[in-house]
């Protein structure tokens, strides 16, 4: 008996033995290929913004609308559904209603002919592009609203700086004509590229009639 506990412990301790040495083994083949690489790192120049759940320039899904009724200036003979407590400011014939990033502009102009997708191609595309900032990506097309026919222009730009940050915000527009009797009505709606504002713009580009 006492031989064969011998043997059971020389067996033993060559199996801790054994798997020692392939545990040292396999340690020194992982680092034969050289040092671990080091984690990779993204400068800040070129790492990508956080994917917000609620991006910036979103009107809230629950936004209540309230009519503008104009009762000075050029013509007066239209109304529109804009966001409640939007702030307004006016400044010759234009009326404009700002919350955050976003902007609802209203400017009434005589003009004998209706726009079409020509003059304003070749006349309003032209006094934009050496008015907004970085302007980019204009399309006109012919749109229905419940007004009538349309001339929608869509284009880019940059916004103004932002006075106490400094930040530039790169801005989607949508600029509707609308004309009747001698009176054109353009209806131009702001915010940051790709907001999901296409229904809050579709409320208020909807409700433009004629009085």
């Amino acid at each position: 008996m006492a031989a064969h506990t011998g043997t059971y412990a020389v067996v033993g301790v060559t199996l801790v033995a054994a798997v020692t040495a392939g545990c040292s083994g396999s340690g020194s083949h992982a680092g034969s290929g050289g040092p671990a690489s080091a984690p990779t790192t993204v400068s800040g120049q070129n790492k990508p913004a956080p994917t917000e759940s609620n991006p910036p320039g979103d009107i809230p899904d629950n936004q209540v609308y309230v009519s503008y009724r104009p009762t000075d200036g050029s013509f007066t003979g239209f109304t529109l559904k804009v966001p409640e407590g939007w702030a307004r400011t006016s400044q010759g014939g234009t009326t404009a209603f700002t919350d955050k990033l976003n902007t609802v502009q209203v400017t009434a102009v005589s003009a004998a002919a209706a726009p079409t997708v020509g003059s304003v191609t070749n006349e309003v595309v032209p006094r934009l592009r050496s008015q907004v900032t970085k302007f980019s990506s204009p399309k006109v097309s012919e749109v229905n609203r419940q007004a009538g026919r349309v001339v929608l222009l869509t284009y880019q730009g940059d916004s103004a700086k932002d006075p106490v940050t400094g930040k530039v915000v790169r801005d989607a527009f949508e600029r509707y004509a609308f004309h009747r009797a001698g009176h054109e009505v353009d209806v131009t709606l702001s915010g940051p590229v790709k907001a999901d504002n296409v229904d809050p713009w579709r409320v208020v580009s909807d409700s433009f009639g004629w009085r």
